[in-house]
């Protein structure tokens, strides 16, 4: 009598935790929703009809620190993702209708959060645990049909790292994102007008 009663009890209380599960799976759909509603991204349609070229100049770097894979792998990918998702094709003449130009101005690491420990005397004391590696290109956007359309502007990205990290390991981990965000970011600023 006592293992029917016990099982019963499991029974009940898997049932309880299977409908709590449920509703709270059902509570995030409305979140979830909202945050989908919140963004929206501007048709790449809308670059005019008469522009057809573009050339993107190498990205120099002028950073005080030098990581000497970030200036032609973000050249290289720029000019990829802009052949890849816009109709425009790639010159490398002066006539270019959007002529793309910029540099990286800013490699700094610095301390993104800290941590509370005791070291062998029993003495508390604090330490770096993220270091942050940000990520600054000063980016030149000439429209050489429309100069009303030509801006400069900072892009910039956060990429944070184990305390435990030389910068060198951490650029070894990191290399592909940041390349990737930082594609991104230009990309959507000179098309996106974000």
């Amino acid at each position: 009598m006592i293992l029917k009663n016990d099982k019963g009890n499991r029974q009940k209380a898997e049932g309880r935790r299977q409908r709590i599960t449920i509703l709270f799976a059902l509570s995030l759909l409305p979140v979830a929703l909202l945050f989908a509603g919140c963004y929206s991204f501007k048709d790449i349609g809308s670059i005019p009809p008469e522009v057809k070229t573009f050339r993107v100049n190498y990205i120099e770097n002028k950073a005080r620190y030098v990581n000497p894979q970030l200036s032609p792998q973000l050249t290289d990918k720029l000019r990829q993702k802009i052949m890849s998702q816009t109709r425009l094709s790639g010159v490398q003449g002066d006539d270019a209708h959007y002529d793309i130009s910029g540099a990286v101005t800013g490699y700094n690491v610095t301390t993104s959060g800290v941590s509370t420990g005791t070291n062998n005397n029993g003495t508390t004391q604090q330490q770096a645990s993220i270091q942050r590696l940000t990520v600054i290109v000063h980016l030149n956007f000439r429209n050489n049909l429309d100069p009303t359309k030509n801006f400069e502007a900072d892009v910039s990205r956060n990429f944070d790292f184990g305390a435990t990290q030389s910068l060198t390991q951490a650029e070894a981990q990191l290399n592909e994102t940041i390349i990737k965000n930082m594609v991104d970011e230009i990309f959507n600023r000179i098309f996106s007008n974000w």
